[in-house]
Parts: structure tokens; C-alpha cells; sequence
């Protein structure tokens, strides 16, 4: 096994960006379950076990982050970098129960609606987008999945907060109570369709699928037009976390074999491909009259 020096551009402010984001949560859902039995809204101690659920999901989106950043071991010789994907895939997987259980209780008060204390819910509902805002912004700094599967989250109590504070000002003037299930219908929908997507993305990672079509067909072509390779085979690109991007790949050339030349020669390819993307690339030459067994893959 090849021990490649690679720069692997490590974000150190992804697990302070969960860390925040976990404590501002965790905070909030306590005021929440107070100021909901206060107003004597359903509709808030709701979202207050919506947000328990935001931040429990957070608090292991943390603990996975932590164990993303160990290097390679004995156990995992790429190190622990998919451990932020099963962080990302429990986040989306809580959030899209945490939205059907808003949909269970926002369609029965379809039937039955209940006004609620107003003004304390007003009160609430800019508090809430004053504090779940600012955990998004926090979060929008970040690049990983993970990071970006808890900034949905957090948009969902945004979103929310701002169904509720509209809800609330319309009830405050007129008997529409009906608007509040309303939106908070209208807002789960969304969130679910999104966290399908991040399941879509995040599935293909942990199958290993290609991370982007287009790029594979940018550095396929790439390594055709390399000076002295004349055919490639055995291709792959698979990604660790959606981020720290792997290749493996034969290349067939039309000179001998020769210590100096491919030494060069690879560090011009991956040099190149970390341009790409690449961060980690295992190269393999071959001549023309060899038979590699792999050479249909």
C-alpha cells in the first residue's frame, strides 16, 4: 500500500458549526416546551418535540463529525470519513419522521381548529426565527453533507416559525385559525420532498456511486489525451463523505516500464486530478502486451 502525502483541505469549523447549531437548538426547544403550555398552543409543544428530535439528531451529527475527523487506522484505512455520511443519513432519516408526525397533528386541526394565546405565539414565532436564522447562517458556512442535512433542519424550524408568526398576525385580526395547519402542512411537504433528495445523494455515496457524471466524463477524457497513454480501463471514482473524492485506474502505455518515467508521470496525473477534485488517486501502468484481467471493467 502506497503512502500518498495528500493535502486533504480539512474544514475545522464543521464540528464548531454543529456545535452551535446543537446548543442553540437544544436551547430553544426548552423555552419552546414552557412557552407552550404558557400560550396553550398545541401547535408549539408540537414543534417543541420536533425541535427535541432536531436536537438529538444534532447532537450525533456532532458526535459522527468528531469521528469524522480521525485519520487511518488499523479498522478503517481510509480513515472515518463516511461516519459524517451515517450522521447525515440519521439526521434526514429523524427529520422525515419529525415531518410526518407535524402532518399528523397539522391535518386533524383541519377539521377541529383552535386559536391559540396570540400574542404569546407571536412573541414565539420571532424569537424562533431570530434564533433558528441564525443557526442556518452558521451552517451555510459549512461544506460537508452532514452540514448541510442539519442546515434543512434548521430552514424546517425557520420556515416553521415564520408559518407560525404569519399564522399568528392573520389570527390576531381575524377568526382564521384554519391558516396555521394550513401552512405547517404546506412547509412539511416541502421538507420532505428535500430530505429525499439529501437521501438520494447520500445513498449513492454509501453505494458508492459515481459523484458526478459530467466530471467522470471530464477525466476520462483527461487521462486519454495524457501523452503516452494509449487506452485506460478498470476506471473508478467513488467518494468517501461527497467531498474526499477516490480514483483507481490501469493506464495503458506504448513505452517499457521505467521507475523514473512513471514516477513523473503520476505526479503530473494527480496533480492534475486534485484539480479535478481527485484528492486521492491509485494509478497502475500497464504495457500494450499485457493481459490484465480487469481490462473489461
Amino acid at each position: 500500500m502506497h503512502d500518498h502525502n495528500h493535502d486533504h483541505h480539512h474544514r475545522p469549523n464543521d464540528t464548531q458549526n454543529i456545535r452551535l447549531a446543537f446548543i442553540l437548538n437544544l436551547a430553544f426547544t426548552l423555552i419552546e416546551i414552557v412557552g407552550g403550555f404558557l400560550t396553550n398552543s398545541i401547535a408549539i409543544l408540537s414543534d417543541a418535540l420536533h425541535d427535541l428530535g432536531d436536537s438529538l439528531s444534532l447532537g450525533l451529527a456532532w458526535y459522527f463529525q468528531n469521528i469524522s475527523k480521525k485519520g487511518r487506522d488499523g479498522s478503517y484505512s481510509y480513515g472515518y470519513k463516511r461516519f459524517s455520511i451515517l450522521g447525515a443519513l440519521i439526521n434526514a432519516v429523524i427529520l422525515l419522521v419529525g415531518s410526518i408526525f407535524i402532518l399528523s397533528e397539522a391535518i386533524p386541526r383541519l377539521l377541529n381548529p383552535q386559536t391559540p394565546n396570540v400574542v404569546g405565539m407571536i412573541w414565539l414565532a420571532i424569537l424562533g426565527v431570530v434564533v433558528n436564522g441564525a443557526a442556518v447562517l452558521q451552517l451555510k458556512k459549512g461544506f460537508s453533507i452532514n452540514e448541510k442535512v442539519i442546515s434543512l433542519h434548521l430552514l424546517e424550524d425557520v420556515l416553521g416559525w415564520i408559518a407560525v408568526l404569519i399564522g399568528a398576525i392573520i389570527m390576531y385580526f381575524f377568526e382564521w385559525p384554519i391558516i396555521d395547519p394550513i401552512l405547517s402542512i404546506g412547509i412539511s411537504v416541502f421538507i420532505v420532498y428535500n430530505v429525499f433528495k439529501s437521501l438520494k445523494k447520500t445513498t449513492n455515496i454509501i453505494l458508492q456511486g459515481i459523484p458526478d457524471k459530467e466530471e467522470f466524463q471530464k477525466i476520462e477524457s483527461y487521462l486519454n489525451s495524457v501523452d503516452s497513454v494509449k487506452d485506460i480501463h478498470d476506471l473508478h471514482i467513488w467518494s468517501m463523505d461527497g467531498q474526499y473524492n477516490i480514483l483507481t485506474v490501469h493506464l495503458v502505455t506504448a513505452v517499457p516500464s521505467h521507475p523514473e518515467i512513471e514516477g513523473g508521470l503520476k505526479d503530473q496525473i494527480r496533480s492534475d486530478l486534485r484539480k479535478m477534485g481527485i484528492e486521492h488517486a491509485t494509478i497502475e501502468f500497464e504495457t500494450e502486451d499485457h493481459q490484465c484481467v480487469f481490462a473489461n471493467c
